[in-house]
């Protein structure tokens, strides 16, 4: 069935009447919300998370050894290198992931890119050559967790979508976890430790992802609308359910009666860029926002994760206890999330972990003491950890799906600008980065307070969708 007749408000060519539904809609009614489909899709796009993971912290232990030469600054200087280059490849894969590429498309080449630079990286010849190549892998590295996101969320039903985003970074504690141990094998060699950890996003390229399908709302948003109904038929039929006949798929911006046709050659007018969310005023306040709270999110979050060098502890063991304390904050803040709302669990969580920041920062780094600020930091990372992932979802749902990579994209790009910080302040010592990251979760957690909550409202597709979506609530 064509594009035409699928978008069309009246009958199709045979002439008989169709039901236009959003994809919401389609999956709460028909097809399930999360079932053995989204089950099976989920795991296998979160799991890139993984790499992420693995790509992102490895720093931790090749940058301490003989590599540098005992020059710390040079240290922090690879490092907010890589968050640079993070920055910079978030931008660009955002955009493209809402345009031509998709999600699964912009997936897959920030996987294969990140392989190859990070294999590149264990063959650098000197220090100057391996901070281009770290710049390089971020430039990869910091859209994987971005597409990821996006593409194992949109096809999970409004119910569930919380829960499953939160679930989400799991993979990435997971994966520092891993990496923990990876490293603990590797002690000696830096260079390995690189090759280790890069083959496996090549081996995710050639073995997962030719079993991941594209997100049905990409398809819609690009005039896809057969593309877009095919996928919900599919996990209708995997989940032991069906989509009637006459149904079809609309987008939110389009008329509830009919004589609306869209031809599929509109496609660029449905999808959008970052400059069409400066030029709605409700959207562009969001994101100016968002980009805020996430900048100074990532100051406290990767600040933390990095300044287990500071604690005078096991360096395995701190990167280990860090990453299991993440687990029960995703644990807690997706059994919260639904019965809360998003506003209230991101003021609580990062206000959490700027009061215990604040109180690491009173504590004196000798003997015993040790534990106490160790404690702050777990507590800190706990808090900073709910936060900092809750805004994935949050800032998901206060944009349309148009635009909602771009969006997501740019305060990426701010999280990296924070990630680009934190480094540089881990070295100014043992108090002041506790301090510097106290006063950063006081004012994101004050900042919240200046967003709408999103819990129980649907998720647009479209620009239009959302304003008029945003004028009946006021209403």
């Amino acid at each position: 069935m064509s594009t035409e007749a699928l978008l069309a408000g009246g009958g199709g060519g045979d002439g008989e009447a169709r039901r236009r539904v959003s994809i919401d809609d389609a999956l709460a009614w028909h097809a399930g919300e999360f079932g053995r489909w989204q089950l099976r899709h989920f795991v296998l796009v979160s799991s890139a998370w993984l790499l992420e993971a693995l790509h992102t912290m490895v720093i931790i232990f090749a940058d301490r050894w003989g590599l540098v030469c005992g020059e710390r600054y040079k240290v922090g200087l690879v490092q907010a290198n890589f968050f640079a280059g993070c920055m910079i490849g978030a931008g660009v894969f955002g955009h493209l992931s809402d345009s031509f590429l998709g999600r699964k498309g912009s997936l897959q080449v920030v996987c294969v890119l990140n392989g190859v630079f990070g294999m590149l990286t264990a063959m650098a010849p000197n220090y100057w050559a391996y901070a281009v190549l770290r710049l390089l892998t971020g430039f990869s590295a910091g859209s994987v967790g971005l597409c990821s996101f996006v593409l194992a969320t949109e096809p999970v039903g409004p119910s569930r979508r919380g829960a499953a985003g939160m679930s989400t970074f799991y993979f990435f504690s997971g994966g520092i976890a891993a990496l923990a141990g990876i490293a603990a094998m590797f002690p000696t060699s830096w260079r390995m430790l690189y090759v280790v950890t890069s083959v496996p996003s090549l081996v995710f390229v050639v073995a997962v992802l030719p079993f991941v399908s594209e997100s049905p709302r990409w398809y819609l948003v690009r005039r896809r609308a057969d593309d877009a109904l095919r996928v919900v038929r599919a996990i209708a039929s995997s989940n032991g359910r069906s989509i009637p006949d006459d149904v079809s798929l609309k987008l939110d911006d389009d008329g509830a009666g009919g004589g609306k046709v869209v031809d599929s050659s509109a496609s660029a007018s449905a999808s959008g860029s970052i400059i069409d969310v400066f030029r709605s005023r409700t959207t562009r306040f969001r994101l100016v926002l968002s980009v805020v709270i996430n900048l100074l999110a990532s100051v406290v979050y990767y600040g933390l994760s990095l300044n287990v060098v500071n604690l005078k502890t096991n360096l395995y063991v701190s990167v280990l206890v860090n990453s299991i304390a993440e687990m029960p904050a995703y644990l807690l803040t997706a059994l919260l999330l639904d019965r809360f709302g998003r506003k209230p669990l991101a003021i609580g969580t990062m206000l959490l972990s700027g009061i215990f920041c604040s109180a690491g920062s009173l504590i004196a780094g000798a003997g015993a003491m040790r534990v106490a600020r160790l404690a702050c930091g777990v507590v800190g990372i706990f808090g900073m950890a709910a936060t900092y992932n809750l805004l994935f979802i949050y800032t998901a749902e206060l944009f349309p799906t148009a635009v909602r990579n771009a969006a997501l994209g740019c305060t990426s790009q701010a999280s990296q600008m924070g990630a680009i910080l934190a480094p540089l302040v881990v070295v100014l010592g043992e108090r002041v980065p506790f301090a510097l990251f106290g006063v950063s979760g006081l004012i994101g957690g004050f900042l919240v307070f200046c967003l709408p909550e999103t819990k129980n409202k649907p998720m647009y597709d479209t620009m239009a969708g959302l304003e008029e979506g945003e004028k009946s609530v006021l209403k």
